[in-house]
């Protein structure tokens, strides 16, 4: 199985999928026929959440093992630490290598029910993300990624704080970094300039939502936890009642940032999918990203 890392080296840009496990029968076909439509594009690698607390841990593992015994796509499994002890931690890294999965994205993970409550670690776990690194790092040949917060987590005084923490988990063990959604693309590049001027030379990709509806807008401003420049919203928040011309002005906005990272060098984009494809796959053609036996 071919590791993250292995799959961004070379020559041009490259992009990933991101989706999330499914509740019940009716999801997991809304899932698989995305993974299945997303195949031929060749995404440099898959991922699935894992959801607050271990909540998702069975569908991901289950959709995870699917995935890498039955598609031809490089699976990522996404680890978090909320509400589990050490020896949980070791037993679902160690189900992750036996269903052949070799990259982790290694996540302290959120207060259940309040991303902004306070931390309470599992009594026998772990408290920060460095030290989930480093446990996946000792228990196997795996490459593992982390998170970084294009705007700072929301529990950083300030970003030079923000970034000597995200630093220390790179340096922990890490490959690679996956920064979770922004409104504009030099936010993104400030945050990469900040990490190489310590030093660290690990890819850091973007991630990216397309913004197909209000609902979409919204969700990108909530979690990405900075308000949306008044450009961006003077350009959308007129089209809330026309679905339509929304959806093809969000797609404009979203490959016009995408073509101004992928200018800037970054060396692969991460599409946060909503267990859907199309919209991503507009994207990546309009990107010419789309391999020719697609």
């Amino acid at each position: 199985m071919t590791s993250v890392i292995e799959r961004l080296s070379g020559d041009g840009p490259k992009f990933s999928i991101e989706f999330f496990p499914p509740r019940d029968t009716a999801d997991e076909a809304v899932l698989w026929k995305a993974v299945r439509e997303l195949e031929p594009y060749d995404p440099a690698y898959m991922s699935i959440t894992y959801g607050a607390g271990g909540s998702s841990r069975d569908g991901t593992i289950r959709s995870i093992a699917r995935v890498a015994t039955e598609t031809t796509l490089v699976p990522m499994a996404h680890l978090t630490a909320v509400n589990h002890s050490v020896a949980e931690l070791r037993n679902v890294i160690g189900w992750y290598a036996s269903v052949g999965v070799r990259n982790i994205l290694a996540l302290r993970g959120d207060p259940p029910g309040d991303v902004y409550g306070e931390w309470v670690p599992h009594p026998e776990g772990l408290t920060y993300a460095e030290e989930l690194v480093q446990l996946v790092r000792e228990l196997g040949d795996f490459c593992v990624g982390v998170s970084a917060y294009t705007y700072g987590h929301p529990r950083s005084p300030d970003l030079e704080t923000d970034t000597k923490y995200l630093v220390r988990k790179l340096r922990a063990g890490a490959d690679f970094a996956i920064a979770q959604l922004f409104h504009d693309a030099e936010d993104f590049l400030r945050l990469r300039d900040r990490v190489a001027a310590t030093g660290c030379d690990i890819p850091v990709l973007p991630g990216v939502m397309p913004l197909t509806t209000m609902r979409t807008l919204q969700t990108t401003i909530k979690l990405s936890g900075a308000p949306a420049p008044r450009k961006l919203l003077d350009r959308l928040e007129p089209l809330a009642d026309d679905p339509k011309a929304f959806r093809a002005a969000g797609i404009d906005v979203t490959t016009e940032l995408c073509e101004r990272l992928i200018g800037e060098g970054v060396p692969s984009l991460h599409f946060y999918t909503f267990n859907r494809s199309k919209a991503t796959r507009e994207v990546i053609a309009r990107l010419g990203l789309v391999p020719a036996r697609a």
